[in-house]
């Protein structure tokens, strides 16, 4: 582990105890807490994406806002929902970001996870899935959205308007496609993520479920893509990330919140969308714990980049405080290099 940043599901909602009543306090609050991070060392931050939810959804302006008042923190998601998205708008919104960030971007993208709303992108205007879940569709826009970000001429241009010849997206951004994450949910789907060139997100469950613990599973699943990555004749250094739920307990207040219910977690077997899948155990106790707990977690060591899922509802200063507390405590026994360090690097293979 080099770096850490954290994620946040952009939960808001009228709801007891929560310090995130509206939409509009969700994303201020958000910007809020990726200058905090920026300023702690923070390596990135990164939030989730759904629809038809009280959750945060269309990331780019929340990201530009974010990218725009920072100075080094890394602003991405994970992971936006292919489904949902026109490939060449969002072609021209994640150059554009790209651009304001000075590349200080890490795209995560992929079919997406199960939503509130039964075919939901339907609705958006995006039909004609053949996959009951929608996922040929996504890979099909992702494809075009690649073709687009890399400047491949798509459009006739119009002789009354311009030169004869075919149009690219503009703007374009150097670089951008190294930038581009996958997020996976299964070995499968890692190993075609590295065949693409592209870098590896996982996250805090597998769509699988062997009986070996997630950390396995997703060093496998690691090992894979890397693999195949070098093996489909990718000479780069790919970016790998595995989200973990972890708080440093160092006060009462973080006593009260999860140091009952975190020590000692397991992972767990469930459903999800109609698969039976492993979810990982959130780490909640003392900070020396916490190393010798994270330093046996072999998904987090071999990954380049911790993302840390945060309890949003909680408001800004308790989330800082949790960022605070891993920087000092925790992640400089494991690796961690802060953002002042410069952009975080992936391992070449």
């Amino acid at each position: 582990m080099k770096a850490f940043g954290f994620l946040s599901f952009g939960h808001y909602g009228p709801v007891p105890g929560s310090r995130v009543r509206t939409a509009g306090d969700m994303l201020h609050q958000t910007i809020e807490l990726a200058q905090g991070a920026d300023e702690i060392g923070v390596n990135g931050a990164y939030v989730r994406v759904h629809h038809f939810a009280r959750q945060a959804a269309s990331p780019i302006p929340l990201l530009t806002a974010m990218a725009a008042r920072t100075k080094r923190i890394e602003v991405g998601t994970g992971v936006i929902d292919m489904r949902y998205e026109n490939p060449l708008y969002f072609a021209e919104e994640a150059a554009a970001l790209d651009l304001i960030a000075d590349g200080r971007v890490a795209l995560g993208v992929s079919r997406g996870s199960p939503e509130t709303a039964l075919r939901g992108y339907e609705a958006f205007g995006y039909t004609g899935a053949e996959d009951e879940r929608g996922a040929d569709l996504a890979r099909a826009k992702f494809e075009r959205f690649l073709h687009a970000i890399e400047g491949e001429a798509l459009v006739d241009s119009d002789p009354q308007m311009a030169p004869p010849g075919r149009l690219a997206i503009e703007p374009r951004s150097p670089g951008l496609r190294d930038r581009i994450w996958w997020g996976a949910g299964s070995r499968a789907t890692a190993e075609e993520t590295g065949r693409k060139g592209l870098n590896l997100m996982s996250s805090t469950l597998l769509t699988e479920a062997t009986g070996d613990p997630l950390h396995i599973l997703q060093r496998d699943q690691i090992d894979r893509f890397r693999a195949a990555y070098r093996e489909a004749g990718h000479s780069g250094s790919p970016r790998v990330s595995v989200s973990r739920s972890v708080f440093p307990i160092v006060s009462a207040e973080d006593e009260a919140y999860f140091g009952l219910r975190g020590r000692d977690g397991q992972d767990q077997i469930g459903i999800i969308d109609g698969f039976r899948s492993t979810f990982g155990k959130t780490y909640a106790d003392t900070p020396d714990r916490l190393i010798e707990q994270l330093r046996a977690d072999e998904a987090v060591m071999a990954a380049d980049t911790l993302m840390l899922t945060i309890p949003n509802q909680l408001g800004p200063e308790y989330n800082l405080h949790v960022l605070q507390s891993f920087a000092e405590h925790v992640a400089p026994a494991l690796g961690w290099k802060p953002n002042t360090e410069g952009p975080v690097r992936g391992d070449a293979v």
